[in-house]
């Protein structure tokens, strides 16, 4: 190896120029990927679109519709819709539509929340045109046949009816819900296994609803690592047969405001334990009522620790090591105009019995005012942490985006969400809490209800 005292003084200098000049190169390329993570909106044939232009050879484009299980009317109706996504349409067949995409390396996607229906794909930045049009054809012109909902849909929709009969902590958060909401964002995740399926779903109906889901009023379309005017172009081109309202004679989408009802329910299963407690929490970001100090309770409650051979700070990862059959941690669903906090403890009953008692305790004590100045900070960092990862994942962040696009026409900006709950003060988390203890809980368990305590035992008022 030569040696670079053997070097001239020249050939040192010039050297060190190019070890510059590549550092320098190093950081320019780095600068986008720590750039904002904003969403650029506008409108397309009338139809409402957001676009960032991440980085990288892949893109990725969603309809997002205001469809999810609130606004389906009747049972198995946003399941239906989700099973249809990229079925035979009137141009292409389902065998022709997944030859093609193998083809392209692409990926498809379909999938439902209480609020949202998001059908999307996953594909090389250049083939763009071809899955927005596929996109478009999707929401407009699928065939909705009747040997493809009996031989295709249903099977698949009574397989999942079955897989959440064995999951408790699905049972217990389906249950929470209707207890908080009633109607709407009661309404189970996925009919449960006695729902009569038959009764409502027929493809003729359901072809009603994907009209009234995809007017243009009710979707948006979110796309990420593509450019705002390319986007807007080929929306613009592939998107005109959508309606612009719901055709008349088609039910619209009905957007009864949220009420939270709260109350108690005990369902008893004899696989495995689980407990929810929960209490009014906060709609999301895009919203009239967000309330940050949400995200920065639940951090602060919390359960689980981020750091390995940690106990961690939150209070309950600290309160439930005495019980280490119990897994615990802390969640808020946050909608269009309602959220809900809640706490879920699953394990062995005797574990669940002990550590739910640790719940009340916990926010009493932050009600109380008994927290650490130092543990709000931590909370804070933990909120804010945890709402910019969601911002990064894409499929979070698209849902949220086009949900508050529907719902309010304000894009969901993680940025101004980390600012808001870095602006969270001590006094707010306080007040929050207490407001949780003065109000209705909501308390569903599944297990064995002889071992599982009642809200009442836990000092809560249901």
């Amino acid at each position: 190896m030569i040696s670079r005292a053997s070097l001239g003084r020249p050939v040192q200098l010039t050297l060190r120029r190019q070890c510059r000049l590549q550092q320098s190169n190093r950081r320019g390329l780095a600068a986008p990927a720590s750039g904002t993570f904003s969403y650029e909106t506008s409108d397309a044939a009338n139809v409402k679109i957001a676009s960032r232009d991440l980085p990288g050879p892949m893109t990725t484009v969603a309809v997002v519709a205001r469809a999810g299980t609130r606004y389906q009317g009747l049972p198995g109706y946003a399941d239906g819709l989700e099973n249809f996504a990229f079925k035979s349409t009137a141009k292409r067949s389902s065998l022709r539509i997944t030859r093609e995409v193998e083809l392209l390396g692409g990926q498809l996607s379909a999938y439902h929340s209480r609020e949202n229906l998001v059908v999307g794909a996953k594909f090389l930045r250049d083939d763009l045109p071809y899955f927005v049009e596929l996109l478009g054809e999707v929401i407009s012109k699928t065939k909705f046949a009747r040997h493809e909902l009996q031989e295709e849909v249903l099977p698949v929709i009574k397989l999942q009816q079955k897989a959440l009969l064995g999951k408790t902590l699905d049972l217990a958060i389906n249950s929470a819900h209707g207890l908080a909401f009633h109607r709407g964002l009661g309404t189970p995740l996925h009919p449960t296994s006695s729902t009569p399926l038959t009764k409502y779903l027929n493809e003729r109906d359901l072809a009603g609803f994907s009209q009234a889901a995809y007017a243009k009023s009710n979707f948006a379309v979110v796309a990420n690592g593509v450019g705002h005017l390319e986007l807007s172009k080929w929306v613009g081109e592939f998107f005109t047969d959508a309606p612009t309202s719901a055709p008349s004679g088609v039910p619209t989408i009905e957007t009864t405001p949220s009420k939270y009802y709260g109350g108690e329910e005990r369902i008893a299963h004899d696989s495995s334990n689980a407990m929810i407690i929960a209490f009014p929490g906060s709609c999301s970001f895009t919203g009239s009522t967000y309330k940050p100090e949400i995200a920065v309770l639940a951090s602060l409650l919390g359960g689980q620790s981020s750091i390995k051979w940690s106990p961690g700070f939150s209070l309950l990862s600290r309160a439930t090591e005495a019980h280490p059959g119990a897994h615990i941690a802390t969640s808020y669903a946050a909608y269009s105009d309602a959220g809900l906090l809640y706490v879920s403890v699953t394990g062995s009953a005797g574990s669940v019995r002990e550590a739910s008692k640790e719940v009340v305790k916990a926010i009493k004590k932050v009600a109380a005012g008994e927290i650490s100045k130092e543990d709000i900070k931590k909370a804070i960092a933990s909120a804010k942490l945890k709402a910019l990862e969601s911002g990064e994942n894409l499929a979070a962040g698209m849902e949220l985006t086009g949900a508050g696009l529907v719902h309010s026409g304000k894009a969901y900006q993680i940025d101004e969400v980390a600012k808001g709950i870095d602006g969270v003060t001590e006094d707010q988390v306080k007040k929050a809490a207490k407001a949780l203890l003065d109000g209705k809980a909501t308390v569903s368990t599944v297990g064995d209800l002889y071992a599982l305590p009642f809200a009442e035992e836990l000092g809560l008022h249901v």
